[in-house]
Formats: C-alpha cells, sequence, structure tokens
C-alpha cells in the first residue's frame, strides 16, 4: 500500500462519514485533483479490492479498503497527539507532520509510540477516535 492509495482511501472513508454518498468529484474537491485522476485511481482502487463502484456513480469502500483507511486515520491522530502533547509544537504543526510521518512510520515504530503512551498513561489515548 502506497501513500496516494492511502490518501484515497483515508478521504473516501472522511467524505463517507460526512456525506454519506461519494462521488468522484466529492474526492476530486477534497484532495484538489482533477476528475480524470480521481477517476482513474478509484477504477484501479476497485480492481484491487478496496472499493465498490455503484451503479449510480457513487464509490463505497470495501471491508478491506476501510480497515486499511481506518488504521491510517489512526496513526494520523495519534502522532498529531503525540506531537502536540509530547514535543509540544502547534496543532497545525502536528497534524501537518503526522499526515506525512503516518504513510512511512514502520509498524514497529508507531506500536512503540502506542507502548509508551500507554505505559506512561498519557493523556490522549481516549481522544483518539
Amino acid at each position: 500500500m502506497n501513500e496516494s492509495r492511502e490518501m484515497y482511501l483515508k478521504t473516501i472513508n472522511k467524505l463517507s462519514g460526512e456525506n454519506g454518498n461519494v462521488r468522484c468529484a466529492d474526492i476530486a474537491r477534497s484532495l484538489n485533483y482533477s476528475k480524470p485522476s480521481i477517476s482513474r485511481a478509484v477504477r484501479i482502487l476497485g480492481k484491487e479490492g478496496y472499493l465498490y463502484i455503484n451503479h449510480n456513480g457513487t464509490v463505497e469502500l470495501t471491508e478491506t479498503g476501510r480497515k486499511i483507511a481506518l488504521r491510517v486515520c489512526e496513526k494520523q491522530e495519534i502522532l498529531a497527539l503525540f506531537f502536540q502533547k509530547i514535543a509540544k509544537v502547534s496543532k497545525k504543526r502536528a497534524e501537518l507532520d503526522a499526515c506525512r510521518i503516518e504513510h512511512v512510520i514502520s509498524e514497529e515504530v508507531f506500536q512503540g509510540i502506542k507502548r509508551f503512551i500507554e505505559k506512561e498513561n498519557v493523556f490522549f489515548i481516549d481522544e483518539v477516535k
């Protein structure tokens, strides 16, 4: 799974939570990409089994696609809060960096951060959701 695929899945998951039905135009607006680029990516993600393209043109994540999207969101939320609370950086900077790091952080390091948070009973595990 690469960064762009994760971003598409995360965006579709977010939009479906906000709007219910998600169309390629909604994804294009959210990501500031062209509609043809989104259509191509959606077709590829559909072929790979991450989403369905419904007969009415809406897009819906499969269970696999939703799990990946939720995992990426969890990483971003935990990392952003970690940077704010532990590293004492601004919310904006924390969110920007977390969005970049969520795609490249190893599972080992991410789990280490989660263990640290749990061991130290750090503040925010309940804030993530």
